[in-house]
């Protein structure tokens, strides 16, 4: 089983069945086999802080709602998580897939993705970052479990060790 039928399998099992993201190269691995699933509502996304506003908007409906994004455009949605998630606390489980990490060729990428644990900790918001597919299926159990009972964000880093990464078009 690839990590990302890991993903679809976790989502399905805890009920989020509507997903709101921002599409990359290395999320869409997940979000293709999501599209595909009569199971999920997809609810593409222009800004990764619309992408939580609509997961916001899902837990007011009583509903449960996952995001994906790339590391770049976690600094497009702090506003978002420590204005309105955290003082409200509103959970959803965020999936980051991590650029700037081994064999990254965009220097640009390398900053943010550093960063993204950090803006994180300082959010005072949990994360999990699995680097190896054996750990990924505790980890997605228990963050689940963790957004619901903490109502916080709580983040799931995809790290390149994980996912493979992005790689230059040759």
């Amino acid at each position: 089983m690839e990590w990302s039928d890991i993903i679809v399998e976790s989502l399905k099992v805890s009920e989020h069945n509507i997903v709101s993201y921002v599409p990359d190269k290395i999320t869409w691995q997940v979000l293709s086999k999501l599209e595909n699933d009569t199971y999920f509502h997809m609810v593409p996304a222009a800004r990764e802080d619309e992408a939580i506003g609509i997961a916001v908007g899902v837990y007011a409906a009583n509903k449960r709602c996952a995001v994906f994004m790339q590391s770049s455009g976690i600094g497009n949605c702090i506003n978002a998580l420590g204005s309105l998630c955290i003082p409200f606390r509103i959970p959803m489980p965020i999936f980051v897939s991590i650029r700037g990490e081994l064999g990254e060729f965009n220097e640009a990428q390398v900053p943010v993705g550093k960063a993204v644990a950090p803006i994180l900790d300082t959010l005072g918001l949990q994360h999990f970052s699995p680097t190896r597919k054996d750990d990924l299926q505790p980890m997605l159990d228990g963050a689940m479990q963790l957004t619901y009972a903490t109502r916080l964000p709580v983040g799931i880093l995809l790290p390149t060790l994980l996912t493979g990464g992005k790689h230059a078009q040759t």
